[in-house]
Parts: structure tokens; sequence; C-alpha cells
């Protein structure tokens, strides 16, 4: 089976981070091709910062790590320091990163890298608002069919919101940038609220992260804890819900998911619903599907995954 490769696009978060810990754990089935960094639960400064971090955590000094958007398309940005804390990577002590932030914009890279690279050959993997994602397209229009899929965290139905009743956080940071992506043609698979507050951290999963004894996993206990702390008082539940691990895990297992081709469109004109993902589960319209909206998953497949792969770094 040849490895697919991915451009990660995120904005590190802890659980942006175990994502990216998961892809460098499995390089027989991902070619990790760099990571894109942009505004959102922290400004861009620190979204650079935590994910050379999480390289270097890792012992991947390789990874390309590009600085993208440092703000929303046509809104004032929106950030999560009250879930991942300050820094955005709160937990887990970890050391200043000294391997260097590239020289080129995240944007250009990706129009690069996707036009360098044999088309409908590289997957994105858009793990925060999608504003990277959208100005490429904005910016090369020829990119949009190179692209083999969008695997995204965003988006909410059942669940709804969890940063206004109607929005997910990643949507409502920038709903014109989830706009232009959900309407670019592209191949696109959505791992939802509905589908992440199933795969809960209890305190079993996370004392097998730290009973690796390695410093990855110990780093990735101290993220959870810290990072659940929010979740268990909002919502009462068991542990927190690790969202950006579900697309990587999707790459690897696909047959851990199971959702529904459906039409998802954005909310981008109401301040009462902005940023809401109007997926017509039930096709109660006659919109074209677009995008595969995951609904459940596996999560004592998913959590064995992950730990199995932490294991190895």
């Amino acid at each position: 089976m040849s490895r697919e490769k991915i451009i990660i696009d995120t904005d590190p978060g802890q659980d942006d981070a175990v994502a990216i810990l998961l892809a460098l754990a499995s390089p027989e089935e991902i070619d990790l091709l760099a990571i894109t960094c942009v505004a959102g639960n922290v400004p861009l400064a620190l979204t650079a910062r935590n994910a050379r971090m999480v390289c270097e955590l890792a012992g991947r000094r390789d990874i390309p790590v590009f600085a993208g958007c440092d703000r929303p398309l046509g809104r004032a940005l929106v950030t999560a320091e009250h879930v991942h804390g300050k820094t955005g990577l709160d937990g887990p002590d970890l050391p200043e990163p000294t391997m260097p932030l590239q020289d080129a914009h995240a944007v250009d890279h990706i129009i690069a890298c996707l036009r360098e690279h044999d088309s409908g050959t590289v997957t994105l993997c858009p793990l925060g608002p999608l504003t990277n994602i959208a100005t490429a397209l904005q910016k090369a229009p020829d990119i949009a069919p190179r692209i083999r899929r969008i695997v995204l965290m965003g988006g909410a139905y059942f669940a709804v919101g969890n940063v206004t009743p109607a929005a997910e956080f990643n949507i409502h940071v920038d709903p014109q940038a989830a706009g232009i992506v959900l309407k670019s043609g592209v191949d696109i698979t959505m791992a939802p609220l509905d589908l992440t507050h199933k795969a809960l951290v209890t305190e079993s999963r996370n004392a097998a992260f730290r009973a690796l004894g390695t410093p990855v996993g110990i780093a990735v206990a101290q993220m959870t804890e810290f990072f659940e702390r929010y979740d268990r008082e909002k919502y009462g539940s068991p542990g927190a819900p690790l969202h950006d691990p579900c697309v990587i895990a999707y790459l690897l297992r696909p047959d851990l998911f199971s959702g529904r081709h459906v039409n998802v469109a954005i909310e981008t004109t109401s301040e009462l619903t902005m940023g809401m993902s109007v997926a017509d589960w039930w096709g109660v319209t006659s919109r074209a599907p677009n995008a595969l909206f995951l609904g459940d998953i596996d999560a004592d497949g998913f959590f064995s995954l992950l730990t199995e792969r932490l294991a190895r770094l």
C-alpha cells in the first residue's frame, strides 16, 4: 500500500498536537509533507511555535513548518485560550523549539506543493480554521482538482455548537473560509462534534498514555489532563473529546468510522447562527451531497490505535 501524502494545516492546541504525533507515528501509511499553521486556538505566533515543539518532541526536526494566515477572512480573530491555556499547549513543560520556521508563507507552500506533486496525490488535513485552505483555493483555483481529498475536523449537527449555540469553533472562527472550501468541489470528509464527542479521553485511557513511560506518552497524558478540565466542567462528561486525532485516525483506519454523504452549507450572514454547519442529514433539500459527514466511531478501537502508535515515538 502506498503512503498517503498529506499536509496538516493546524492551530495547535493539545488535540492538534496529538493528531500531529499520530501522523508522525505512522510512517508506513502517512507521508507528512509539511505542517502549515493558522491562527485559531491561539494567535499565529503561538501555533507556529507549538507545531515545532511537537515535531521536536517526536524527534522529527525534518518536518517543514510554515506560518500562514494570522486572521480570518474579513472577521476579527476569535481564540480559545480558555480551553487550551495561554500558550495553546498548556499542560506539559516542553522546551522552546530550536528548529527553524520556513520562510515561505503557508498558503504559497500549499499551492506549490499541490502543483509539484502529481495531481490527486496530496491530501489536506485541516485541524483548525480553514483560512489557509480557502485562501489557497482563491489565490490558485487550479489546485482544486489536484487535491486528492480534504479530511477536516469541524462542524456539528445533532451535537450543535461548542463556541456558540449553533457553531463549532473551527467553522465559527472563519465561516467564510469554510463556505469557500465546501463549495470547492473537492472530495471532503468532515469529523464534526457529533463524532469527536464520542472519542473521550477517560481516566483509564489517559493512564494508558502515561503508562507508555516515554516523553511522548507522558506529554500526551499531561496535555489531555489539562484539556479535559474544561469539558468536564462544561459538559459533565467523563473526559475530553480528542477532536483532531480523529482526522488522522480516519486516514489510518476508516473502518473505525461511519457517516453519511450529505450536503453541508455554512451560515455566513446571520450573527445569531454564524458558522453553523447546515448538514442535510435527512436529504430534505435538492442540494447535492458535498461531504462525508462522519457520525460514529469505535472509540475503543480509536484509543487502541492511538496508544499503540504513540508507543512507537
